[in-house]
């Protein structure tokens, strides 16, 4: 790959690279059993650094998803990214050359870990006009990391930016449109919404600590107990969700879907409670002065922001609505 490589030596990249090198991301598969598991690692690992967790899910995501879709795993010490947002002013198209090998060409948007991934699962449109799902190693030199005009501290460690391919060579991984029509694609949305929940124990820490120093504040102890209450019930909810997932791992009830939906508008809700609630019982001095606590809520503030907010809410209530 082409690009400037300073964000490749930062500090995120060498704590992923750590957890990487010691097993950390060696994660259970969804519906193996043991999906707790997995979403209580994840969560742990973005509670610790939301940046580190952030690419350490897409990791652990591409696993998953090379398994599902009956392809050999990552090999050991290679980071994975999965680079699957749209847009609609970039395009990225693939052509076949041979029977799985295809060219790609364009660029792709929104791609965390740009400079500090070794491989990628990227979607790309065929010729049918169909999205389909390809591998690709990024150490070609026909993989260019553009620019980044990232402007926010939020997640900036990330290091997500457009990357553009030129005759690059792509592996197609499973069939066309099987990415999204995997059960698979459902609970990686709840894996995402298990770092969420991660950044939002983070965040909430300070407040703990307030409550010990400041015992006597009504107001500082009604946030308290409404974060405590918010972050118990997320908690919950992941687990709920984990049992499901493991009693139904193919989706054979159909209601995939709708566990993700509801999962990630919970742990949204408690994001939000603890953005909100933390900022308004300890003021303005720890968002000043607490670099640690400045940089968990700003990185919190743009992930969560991979919800679509009102639109998934309304994907929510359609799912849940009684039929006639």
């Amino acid at each position: 790959m082409t690009v400037d490589r300073p964000a490749a030596e930062s500090g995120t990249h060498a704590l992923v690279r750590r957890w990487l090198d010691s097993g950390r991301l060696d994660v259970p598969l969804p519906g193996s059993g043991a999906t707790a598991q997995r979403w209580h690692r994840l969560m742990n690992l973005a509670e610790e650094d939301l940046g580190a967790g952030r690419l350490a899910e897409a990791h652990t995501d591409a696993a998953a998803i090379l398994h599902e879709l009956g392809e050999k795993p990552p090999n050991p010490h290679e980071l994975w990214g999965v680079w699957a947002a749209e847009s609609s002013t970039l395009r990225l198209v693939a052509k076949a050359v041979s029977d799985n090998v295809f060219r790609l060409d364009g660029t792709k948007p929104w791609c965390s870990g740009a400079s500090l991934c070794t491989h990628a699962l990227v979607t790309a449109e065929i010729e049918s006009g169909q999205r389909a799902l390809f591998a690709v190693a990024l150490d070609a030199p026909t993989v260019t990391a553009l620019p980044s005009v990232w402007s926010n501290i939020g997640l900036a460690s990330t290091d997500t930016r457009a990357v553009q391919f030129t005759a690059t060579r792509a592996v197609h991984v499973g069939a066309a449109g099987g990415y999204l029509e995997r059960a698979g694609f459902w609970h990686g949305a709840i894996g995402v919404a298990a770092c969420w929940l991660g950044g939002a124990h983070a965040v909430a820490r300070p407040l703990y600590r307030y409550a010990v120093e400041r015992a006597e504040d009504p107001h500082l102890l009604a946030h308290l107990g409404a974060v405590d209450a918010t972050l118990a019930g997320a908690d919950a909810m992941l687990s709920v969700a984990a049992a499901q997932v493991d009693a139904d791992p193919f989706d054979r009830t159909d209601t995939a879907r709708l566990l993700a939906r509801r999962t990630r508008a919970v742990i949204e809700h408690a994001v939000e409670e603890v953005i909100t609630r933390t900022g308004r019982a300890m003021g303005p001095e720890p968002l000043c002065h607490d670099n640690l606590h400045a940089q968990r809520v700003a990185d919190l503030v743009i992930y969560v922001r991979q919800s679509h907010a009102e639109r998934d809410l309304a994907d929510l209530g359609r799912l849940c609505r009684p039929r006639r």
